[in-house]
């Protein structure tokens, strides 16, 4: 049965939810009905955000040592993997990737600890190199720091932080099956103090972990309510060690699908390609900016990402371009001197994860 997909860019540019039986035959299209769906979720995409693609740059502050049980990550207590780990890097550290970022021309820094919530100690180390960031460079600055509260939440606003990510993850329903250390509520509850101090949301979650088409549904519906802003899409890359290590479920032409979802359902937001674009993508990377339009460059939390260069040529060849911190179009070519800076930069001090699932 063909659908008409226009008909769903349509609905979205007019502010309408699209019906869940429309969402559903979406994710069920048969693949000679993928480029169609590209095309319209395209029409979406390009209203919202032009043909401009917003670059994230992510480092793992803190590694591991997490007592929460998150059935993905190679950083929870019951995780077994070989993943280094360490306490939170080093001012110095930190700032070094800041400076990657922007030399990557990444728009977002992204700093994410592992664990629960952020002790006192750590926060304040946090809320220095964020004020350190700011002063020096034009980025935005995303703080990924687990659960917060409402004190916290102001405190970040008040050093500079522009974002703060907190994915959900997956829907309400599915969440017991994924983690028992906190509740889908608590996570709700750390994004709402996010909003309330004025601080701008990002929050998206990881598909292929054994959910059902209508979780992953639910959760783009759970993040249009909350209204987040900016929304990474994961897709699992199962970590030996890890109790999803067996599954397998995603294809690249699943996860377009799933993209263009996202686009209908959330017409006007930060839609990003995140971690296991390499690996569930792989050839078909350049169709995922057709509904999304940001990418992580660089490298995730604890699995090497595609280098940058090919990310920016891929960005290029499709005719796309980067957008600078402010939204604008950056100027100039992107890739002019970057191999001499590459060269000549240390990797910043971490396993070059799974994707930027947060913490």
């Amino acid at each position: 049965m063909h659908h008409d997909w226009n008909a769903l860019a349509d609905e979205a540019l007019d502010g309408r939810i699209i019906s869940r039986e429309s969402a559903r035959a979406v994710l069920a299209a048969h693949d000679d009905e993928l480029l169609s769906q590209l095309a319209a979720a395209y029409r979406v995409r390009r209203h919202y955000w032009s043909n401009k693609v917003r670059l994230h740059f992510l480092l793992n502050a803190q590694s591991g040592l997490c007592p929460e049980d998150c059935h993905y990550c190679s950083q929870s207590k019951i995780s077994t993997a070989d993943i280094e780990k360490y306490p939170l890097l080093a001012r110095e550290k930190i700032l070094d990737a800041a400076e990657r970022a922007a030399t990557l021309k990444a728009g977002t820094f992204c700093l994410v600890i592992s664990g629960r919530a952020p002790g006192e100690r750590v926060f304040g180390k946090i809320l220095d190199a964020v004020g350190e960031i700011k002063a020096n460079h034009d980025l935005r600055v995303c703080a990924c720091l687990g659960l917060l509260n409402d004190d916290q939440a102001h405190r970040l606003k008040a050093a500079g932080v522009d974002t703060v990510n907190h994915n959900l993850n997956t829907s309400e329903s599915y969440h017991g099956e994924i983690c028992t250390t906190h509740t889908f509520e608590d996570r709700k509850t750390t994004i709402r103090n996010v909003h309330d101090a004025g601080i701008s949301s990002c929050s998206g979650g990881i598909i292929g972990m054994g959910e059902s088409d209508d979780d992953i549904i639910d959760l783009a519906l759970s993040l249009r309510e909350m209204d987040v802003s900016s929304v990474p899409v994961n897709f699992l890359i199962p970590i030996d060690g890890t109790p999803l290590a067996g599954i397998n479920e995603l294809n690249p032409r699943r996860c377009l699908r799933v993209l263009c979802l996202y686009r209908f359902l959330l017409p006007s937001k930060k839609i990003r390609i995140a971690g296991g674009r390499e690996v569930h993508l792989r050839s078909l990377q350049p169709l995922g900016l057709y509904p999304a339009n940001s990418l992580f460059i660089g490298d995730y939390l604890t699995t090497a990402g595609q280098e940058a260069r090919a990310d920016l040529e891929m960005i290029r060849d499709a005719g796309f371009v980067l957008e600078a911190p402010d939204g604008t179009v950056l100027q100039g070519d992107p890739l002019a001197g970057l191999d001499d800076y590459l060269a000549a930069m240390p990797a910043v001090g971490y396993a070059a994860v799974e994707g930027p699932h947060g913490s």
